[in-house]
């Protein structure tokens, strides 16, 4: 392609271009100039223009963005599961990036959260106008995150995914066939997103964007099926075999238990890939028996 024409394309800034962020960027790709930018921009995927720099580091970003950006979708991952790495990644590596766009306009900016902001344990069903107030201090930092997006000065879009499961996130169906999964019944309610939809429904958010579309500041993301642990573990059992639970395996989920709604996500013209688990782990599990014959 022409160097005018690429030009010509919106440009897209993936800050924290990791695996969710490269997923989203792959796909952005086909009809943007996407800059994808992570500590080490060798690692962005093929097509996407790497840029060199630490989020938590302001000086590591001077001179380091484009000046051609439409839209900003900021996903980062905190390199410590703790209260001061929630807050580098989702406070301060946000305010960084901010101020080193400067009074750049964009259309949209686009902070990728966490349902863990939600912190209903009674089964209830909560959506975008539902009360956030998380009882850990990683979801408080999340949530002050959302803040400073929702602050910055740019129309701004929360986007709250629920527990990410895929391909390349197999850690939870690994638990159930070793066996490390035995929860007691009834288990909590659990919510999960597939990977790809995940990419999906944060690309086709962006193209409502830069298409002017309207959009609201939040969006839950998660699939059309909220369901009880113990039902997806059994679920799981029956497909595939599995070992006897071991001493010690887990006994339920660790995020309450609450049924996000995504209907506001469908109301804009989104479509799930894999609507529910069954679908997403049936294929997981189908590639898995393929590539072991």
């Amino acid at each position: 392609m022409a160097i005018a024409d690429r030009n010509s394309m919106p440009g897209i800034l993936v800050a924290g271009c990791g695996k969710l962020g490269g997923a989203i960027a792959v796909i952005l790709k086909e009809s943007a100039q996407v800059y994808g930018l992570r500590r080490n921009p060798e690692k962005v995927p093929e097509g996407v223009e790497g840029i060199g720099a630490d989020l938590t580091r302001s000086k590591s970003l001077a001179g380091k963005l484009p000046d051609n950006l439409d839209t900003v979708i900021y996903c980062l991952t905190p390199s410590s599961y703790d209260e001061q790495g929630y807050r580098d990644a989702y406070v301060n590596g946000l305010s960084n990036l901010l101020e080193a766009l400067g009074d750049q306009p964009l259309k949209r900016l686009f902070f990728i959260s966490s349902t863990s902001v939600y912190a209903q344990d009674d089964d209830s069903l909560v959506d975008e106008t539902s009360v956030a107030s998380p009882a850990r201090v990683t979801g408080q930092q999340i949530l002050a995150g959302e803040q400073t997006a929702l602050d910055s000065g740019h129309p701004a879009t929360i986007i709250r995914f629920s527990g990410i499961y895929g391909p390349s996130r197999r850690r939870f169906l690994e638990e159930v066939i070793e066996g490390r999964m035995n929860p007691l019944k009834p288990a909590p309610f659990s919510n999960r997103i597939h990977e790809e939809d995940a990419a999906a429904a944060v690309a086709w958010l962006n193209g409502l964007a830069l298409s002017a579309k309207p959009l609201d500041t939040c969006y839950v993301a998660s699939d059309c099926e909220p369901i009880r642990l113990d039902e997806v573990v059994e679920w799981v059992r029956q497909q595939v075999p599995c070992a006897e639970p071991v001493a010690g395996a887990r006994k339920g989920g660790r995020a309450g238990s609450k049924r996000c709604n995504n209907q506001r996500l469908l109301q804009t013209g989104f479509t799930f890939r894999y609507p529910d688990f069954r679908t997403g782990y049936r294929e997981m599990i189908d590639n898995s028996q393929t590539r072991n014959k």
